[in-house]
Order: structure tokens, then sequence, then C-alpha cells
């Protein structure tokens, strides 16, 4: 019986060892990378997932925006029209609106510290107490439609944030 030299068993089993370390290796790595697709897939699907909601609720919300909004600005249409009725042309003649108070009017509108009063504000030809009503009204149909379209705004990052869990 021949034996093999201890060296060439040693070269062997060195030899089976590298060979099994790399199976392993091999074999751990398509593993890991089928865990990784996976993952990779499964997290593909949940944000589609999450953008089809968000997208549902952000039709919703502008759905409900739109009309809203169609429903103050009839409203304040309508409330335009009727200035001439509650202001009538007698009210027009009877008291008109002084240039100082449309300059106080107009910086307060627009935040701002009045400029200040001048005489001629006082004396020179106002405006119609119909015009003032008539821009009033409209200013406060556009607060009333900015005022919708912040709850819009609200109530779409709420839909948001629970879209997204």
């Amino acid at each position: 019986m021949t034996l093999i030299p201890w060296p060439y068993r040693l070269l062997a089993l060195a030899a089976l060892v590298v060979a099994l370390i790399g199976f392993g290796w091999v074999k751990g790595a398509s593993y890991v990378q089928a865990r990784w697709d996976a993952a990779v897939q499964q997290q593909t699907l949940q944000a589609a997932a999450i953008r089809e909601r968000q997208a549902q609720a952000t039709v919703k919300v502008v759905t409900e925006y739109v009309d809203r909004v169609r429903v103050v600005r009839e409203k304040g249409d309508t409330i335009i029209k009727e200035v001439p009725v509650y202001v009538p042309v007698q009210a027009d003649a009877a008291c008109t609106i002084n240039r100082g108070f449309v300059r106080l009017h107009d910086a307060a509108a627009a935040g701002e510290l009045p400029k200040p009063a001048r005489d001629a504000d006082a004396a020179a030809a106002g405006l119609a107490l119909s015009a003032v009503a008539g821009t009033v009204t409209a200013n406060y149909q556009t607060c009333h439609e900015n005022a919708e379209q912040l709850r819009a705004l609200q109530g779409w990052v709420g839909e948001m944030a629970a879209a997204g869990k």
C-alpha cells in the first residue's frame, strides 16, 4: 500500500478547504443578492402604492378646493352685484371718501405704514362710496378664496402624510 506523502496530503487538504470556502462564498453572495433584490422590489412596490394613494388624495383635495372656491366666487360676485342696492346713487352723492382714507386703507391692505397725510388728501375730491364698497367686497372675496386655498393646502398636507404611512 502506497502512502501519499504528507506534503501532498496537506496540499490536497488546503485545496479542499479553499474549495469549500469559495463554494460558501459564492452561495452566500447569491443568497444575500436574492434577499437584496427582494427588498428592493418590495420597496419599489410600496413606493408605487404610496404614489398612487398620494395621487388619489391630490385629486380629491383639488376637486374639493375647486368646488369651494367656485362657491366663494359666486357668492362674492352676487354680493358685488348688490352694492348699488345697498349703496344707492343718493349715498354716492351725499358721501365721498377722501384720498386720505384711500391711502390709509391701501396701506393697511398692503401691511405697510401709511405715508403721512397731506392737506390736499382731506380736501381732494374723493371716491364714491359705492366704489369703495365694491373694492372692499372684492377684497373680502379674494380673502375668502385665499382662506379656502389654505384650507385645501392643509388638507392636502394631511392627506399626503396619511398616504405615506
